[in-house]
């Protein structure tokens, strides 16, 4: 019997905006923010409230049937499975809905119809009509010389009575040749077929290999303030081990080495060389089947940081958010410290309630100077408490696993929401395994942020 999945509804409540302006400003360490909430534990905060408030569903019908219409292949208790409408359940017509798009997901199905019929005594019958896709009869690769046939069965994904969906034989096809790209085929080619004269649901993929594609030699020019070997290091592709053997590591990707172009490039931004380029040159021999890399840079002048400016920031004062900067003017430029510091910001308003708080760092140029100014653009968002916690479990109400699940989490009702505390909390969770994690079964816990209306909350604050 699966374990019971498990939802969190954070019900939260926007502060008013009296309440938002106080204090005058707080920084990553807490300047100007309000005291620290002694937290009782759950338990003890649960018996003061007089109670656990746990959410059921509401609604004025009752599902009293579901059915399946126009399955063969695929049974109907495995179709159920998919499904968030049941018997006996509150009738949810957004419920129904996400049900047609989870059975499309399926990809078993060319075409589901939902319907449902009132029995005029306060409960509904829900009927899903689906038509089903032909199952493939037999997988077959030709044409394949380097790669085996298991091999490639086990990278396809696509085997005898899948449907015959055509995303599906395509997405097939896809990663087959970004397998054989990656192994150094750059050359191959792969054309997929439906049918044979005597087969018609067969699913054929024609392969022309081409030669295997080798590194023979990765050169770096025109680099001065890092070392060929350095760089060599932070790019993925790799030359032969001359130690261990000629035809080890070395197959050529070209999709790999474009993306070293960019890994390479972004390198020298980072350090304060904004205007670097990178480009590459590759160099084959007689025989087509070794080739040589030339990345190719051209570093420019080094920026430093002219000014540092914060903008958009309302409850927090620009001091605070200053102190903790890593960025500093008159330096060379760092992507490294202004990525941090762009977090750090975020995760201060994050503490603070600010949950949706959004930091963008902007670079601005100077004309004529080989430096910059960094804007930290910040969008404060709305300042939320914790409202109402709500769990939500499949199966039937438990009140003793609401109450245990509900005893993981360190917030509390009233209490501004820490974004930290949060993803904290949901870690704790997936590692509590009291719960269902496997998505073939269940969809794993969660925990979810509920906007609630300010006349819904009670006047609790």
């Amino acid at each position: 019997m699966p374990k019971p999945r498990l939802i969190f509804f954070w019900c939260l409540l926007l502060a008013s905006p009296a309440a938002a302006q106080f204090g005058g400003g707080a920084g990553g360490a807490g300047a100007g923010a309000p005291a620290a909430v002694e937290k009782p534990r759950f338990r003890d905060h649960v018996m003061e409230q007089g109670g656990l408030s746990v959410r059921r569903e509401v609604g004025d019908k009752v599902v009293r049937g579901v059915r399946i219409v126009g399955n063969r292949q695929i049974g109907t208790e495995r179709i159920q499975q998919l499904l968030r409408t049941r018997v006996d359940r509150v009738f949810d017509q957004q419920a129904v809905l996400a049900d047609v798009r989870r059975l499309y997901e399926f990809r078993a199905f060319r075409s589901v119809q939902d319907s449902v019929v009132d029995d005029g005594q306060g409960g509904v019958t829900v009927t899903f009509t689906v038509e089903e896709y032909p199952l493939i009869s037999q997988v077959i690769f030709h044409g394949n010389r380097a790669m085996g046939d298991r091999e490639l069965r086990g990278r396809a994904g696509l085997a005898k009575d899948d449907p015959v969906n055509d995303a599906a034989i395509e997405s097939t096809r896809r990663r087959l040749l970004d397998y054989y790209h990656g192994e150094g085929f750059s050359l191959a080619t792969i054309e997929s077929v439906v049918g044979l004269p005597d087969d018609p649901n067969a699913v054929v993929y024609r392969i022309n290999e081409g030669p295997k594609e080798r590194i023979a030699a990765i050169h770096i020019i025109g680099n001065s303030i890092v070392s060929e070997a350095r760089l060599k290091k932070v790019i993925a592709s790799r030359g032969p081990m001359f130690g261990l053997g000629y035809y080890i590591g070395n197959a050529a990707d070209m999709e790999k080495i474009d993306g070293d172009v960019e890994v390479l490039t972004a390198y020298y931004r980072n350090l304060g060389y904004l205007t670097a380029k990178v480009d590459r040159l590759i160099e084959y021999d007689k025989s087509g089947k070794w080739l040589t890399v030339t990345f190719v840079i051209e570093e420019g002048p080094q920026f430093t940081v002219n000014e540092i400016r914060i903008a958009g920031n309302r409850f927090i004062d620009e001091s605070s958010l200053r102190a903790g900067l890593l960025l500093t003017a008159g330096e060379p430029f760092n992507g490294t410290r202004m990525n941090t510091d762009v977090n750090d910001i975020t995760y201060s308003y994050g503490s603070l309630g600010f949950i949706y708080a959004e930091v963008e760092a902007e670079i601005r140029w100077i004309d004529s100077e080989n430096s910059v100014d960094v804007v930290y653009k910040i969008e404060e968002g709305d300042r939320w408490k914790v409202g109402h916690i709500y769990v939500e479990i499949d199966g039937e109400p438990n009140l003793m696993r609401e109450y245990t699940m509900l005893n993981y989490l360190d917030l509390v009702e009233g209490q501004f929401i820490d974004r930290r505390m949060l993803e904290m909390n949901r870690r704790r969770l997936l590692r509590s395994e009291l719960l269902e994690t496997n998505p073939a079964v269940a969809d794993p816990p969660d925990l979810r942020v509920v906007p609630q209306d300010e006349e819904d909350f009670g006047g609790a604050l």
